[in-house]
């Protein structure tokens, strides 16, 4: 594996920090990899700007945070507005269509799924869709086994509420299935 970089962004109380959290321990204690997280806030406790770098490697880490990411996830339209040109050529600018409009064309591949709703229609439970988020770019990308990802969460969610943590990662990983099913027959 390459050193990949990846960026979360979005606002406080939306799982942003959380989700890189759970994808660098992924990384490193299930998948034997080196991964370094790290985090910054705006202002304000909740609704504010927030951002997680997470930097996965099989080589030693050398700088933590993350300048042009590989995988670039924005969560809001600040976000989006903020962040989404510094994408590495080539890379993944994954946007939910419920919070953000993509506006322009950035030389990475963009895609725009419907996790918000997705975990609204299905559970009903904004609070797992970070998970979601994560279960999508996780079957988007396949930096991380789904195995690694249930692993974490195992370990750190409260078994009242594993299963609803357990659905919105399964549903990210449908609306991802869909999404390559759609490119893989021309549908977009």
């Amino acid at each position: 594996m390459d050193t990949k970089r990846i960026v979360f962004s979005g606002s406080g109380g939306q799982g942003v920090i959380t989700a890189a959290i759970i994808l660098g321990e992924a990384a490193a204690i299930y998948e034997g990899l080196n991964a370094v997280q790290t985090q910054s806030y705006g202002p304000e406790a909740r609704g504010g700007a927030t951002k997680a770098d997470v930097v996965i490697s099989e080589e030693p880490i050398r700088y933590p945070r993350v300048i042009h990411p590989h995988i670039l996830v924005c969560l809001t339209q600040e976000a989006y507005n903020n962040f989404s040109r510094i994408i590495w050529p080539g890379g993944l600018l994954l946007t939910d269509s419920h919070y953000v409009t993509q506006e322009w064309k950035v030389d990475a591949r963009q895609v725009e799924l419907g996790m918000y709703r997705a975990v609204m229609d299905k559970i009903g439970k904004p609070i797992v869709f970070n998970v979601c988020m994560l279960g999508a770019m996780i079957g988007l990308t396949g930096l991380v086994r789904a195995e690694s990802i249930m692993g974490v969460l195992e370990t750190k969610i409260p078994v009242d509420f594993l299963e609803i943590n357990k659905r919105a990662l399964e549903i990210g990983f449908q609306l991802a299935d869909i999404h390559l099913e759609n490119v893989a027959f021309g549908k977009y």
